[in-house]
This record gives C-alpha cells, sequence and structure tokens, in this order.
C-alpha cells in the first residue's frame, strides 16, 4: 500500500490566510459584507473542487518551483479549510438575517484564527491534532 504525500508550498497557504484576514477585516471596518463572499467562495472551490483561485492566483507569482518551499499538509489544510468556510459561512448568513452578533462572533473567529496562523501556530491543525488524540484513546477502550 502506497500512501502519496500531498503538500501545499507554504507561500500558497499564507496568501490564502492573508486574503481571509484581510477581507474580513476590510468587511467588518467598511460594513461592506459582501467582501466576506470572496474567501468564502475560494474556500467553497477548494473544498468541493480542489481549485482555490486564490492558491492558484498566487501560485503564478512563486519564483521557485512549488517542490522548493516548505510543504503544507493538503488534508491539514482542507480540515482548516473547512472550519474557515462554516465560519466565514455562519457569519456572512448571520449579517444576512440581521443577527449581527453572532455574524461578528463568526467572521472574527476566523480573522483571529487566520491572523494567529500567520504568526505561527495553526488552531486547525491543534483541533485536528486533539481530535485524534480523543479518536485514539476511546479506540484504546
Amino acid at each position: 500500500m502506497t500512501s502519496e504525500f500531498r503538500s501545499i508550498p507554504r507561500p500558497l497557504v499564507r496568501t490564502n490566510q492573508w486574503v481571509i484576514l484581510l477581507s474580513v477585516a476590510t468587511a467588518l471596518l467598511t460594513g461592506q459584507l459582501w467582501i466576506l463572499a470572496i474567501p468564502l467562495t475560494a474556500g467553497l472551490l477548494g473544498l468541493l473542487f480542489n481549485f482555490n483561485p486564490v492558491m492558484r492566483l498566487a501560485k503564478l507569482f512563486l519564483k521557485k518551483k512549488p517542490s522548493d518551499y516548505i510543504p503544507e499538509d493538503h488534508s491539514q489544510q482542507q480540515f482548516n479549510q473547512a472550519i474557515a468556510v462554516v465560519c466565514l459561512g455562519l457569519g456572512f448568513t448571520s449579517f444576512l438575517l440581521g443577527w449581527n452578533v453572532a455574524g461578528y462572533i463568526f467572521t472574527l473567529m476566523v480573522g483571529m484564527a487566520s491572523l494567529i496562523a500567520i504568526l505561527g501556530f495553526c488552531i486547525g491543525c491543534f483541533i485536528l491534532y486533539q481530535w485524534k488524540q480523543y479518536s485514539y484513546r476511546r479506540s484504546l477502550r
């Protein structure tokens, strides 16, 4: 059984994180909530069709071969993207329904998670690790 390690070059992941952070900040500061649709749409396309337009565009600006960059695990990034899409989707929907407090909570959560990831700590990675640890301990019983 061969297992292929799929990875994403770190600059592409960082670009996606910056787009999420800047979109959330811009949307909340300007009140132009449609801006949240940009990372939401890119994330959905990435999850459903394995085509994230933000990363695809950023890939054009890589100066080296993608394999020359620090790799980020594809499945981990898909998990992180799923969390971001859920939070952005709930936030955007909340704003559309007039539930502004919930909208702010969900969008600020994903914005803060992006900022923290840019600074070097991946909250989604931590959540997935804890889940795997929990599942493993449960399997021992």
